[in-house]
């Protein structure tokens, strides 16, 4: 598979990552055992991914556990991205809010690199901004992290444009993960060009829209009630109806290029900037094999003016999180 570089520092991953949250328990049904997922990501390996996502929240804990017990055999062959600045309680168990006091982030990641079985992290993300913590001083923390051969490569998630140019001046940034598909484009307006002006790679999460964008989801879907889409406005059924508009269009789209919608929605990324890497999720091979493909899809300027015509013409409805979580994105 193609491979592409993140940031000005040179990060070299497949041009398709793996995100892996789902792999574990805490954020709905885990599909299959601990050693199917192993196998998921083993598989991905040997078809060319090299770039995998885990974070510290996720399970809590215990997806960096599942995570690097998989990629342990081939460490020397993949980059691992976690990611710290939740708040966990010493059970593991998530606390409300974020925490990113230098001192939390340097024992969390000792617990990372424990969990993950590595010697050093190689992307780590702040995975919220704390609005209580200067981000000049979380930078510091990384940067000391890095001197210390602890961590590789500073990242952000959904992080402010002004947020963006203050950590990269303490400690260059090498990528910011934040949302970014065909339903959800805001990164367009004021982030994506910092990101182009400092030399700042993006890993967009959700590239999928969380499998809606797939054609994985209807109206007569019933969510688990652990999974966190139940409560997001966009899967509501009032707008989740409305918004079925959108996939009818990719999909009408994508059955003229020979395409599954899916990778029609990632192709259309890989299109927007050589330095952007989606990371769907999944825990299925064979979905990682269709992702995969979408790597090879050739879409043209003109397909590329179709897909936008097309995008225009349904007004997404519901936000993408609850108020109280979407307040915490973007500062």
């Amino acid at each position: 598979m193609e491979k592409r570089r993140l940031g000005k520092a040179g990060l070299e991953v497949s041009a398709i990552g793996l995100g892996c949250m789902r792999m574990s328990e805490g954020h709905g049904p885990v599909a299959g055992t601990k050693q199917e997922m192993i196998a998921v990501m083993r598989g991905a390996v040997e078809r060319g991914v090299t770039f995998f996502d885990t974070a510290q929240v996720y399970g809590p804990l215990v997806n960096e556990e599942v995570v690097g017990e998989g990629l342990a055999a081939v460490r020397d062959r993949v980059v691992i991205a976690t990611k710290f600045g939740f708040a966990l309680n010493p059970h593991g168990r998530s606390a409300p809010g974020v925490d990113s006091r230098p001192a939390y982030i340097k024992e969390s990641v000792e617990g990372s690199l424990k969990r993950l079985r590595v010697d050093t992290i190689d992307l780590l993300y702040q995975h919220r901004v704390d609005p209580e913590v200067p981000i000049e001083d979380v930078a510091g923390a990384v940067k000391d992290l890095i001197e210390q051969g602890k961590v590789r490569h500073f990242g952000l998630s959904e992080a402010a444009a002004q947020t963006i140019r203050r950590a990269h001046a303490v400690q260059p940034v090498t990528a910011l993960q934040s949302e970014y598909s065909l339903w959800w484009r805001r990164p367009e307006e004021e982030v994506i060009p910092v990101l182009e002006e400092l030399g700042i790679g993006l890993v967009p999460f959700s590239p999928l829209g969380r499998g809606f964008l797939a054609g994985s989801i209807n109206e007569t879907t019933q969510f688990h009630k652990e999974d966190n889409r139940g409560s997001l406005p966009r899967f509501a059924p009032e707008a989740l109806k409305a918004n079925l508009a959108l996939v009818d269009l990719i999909a009408g789209f994508a059955a003229k290029k020979g395409a599954t919608p899916a990778q029609i929605a990632l192709a259309w990324l890989l299109k927007q900037k050589p330095w952007i890497v989606p990371i769907p999720g999944t825990t299925k091979l064979a979905r990682v094999e269709e992702n995969i493909a979408a790597a090879a899809l050739e879409l043209t300027a003109e397909d590329l003016s179709e897909i936008d015509r097309l995008v225009a013409q349904v007004d997404v409805q519901g936000g993408r999180y609850p108020e109280e979580v979407e307040r915490m994105t973007n500062r």
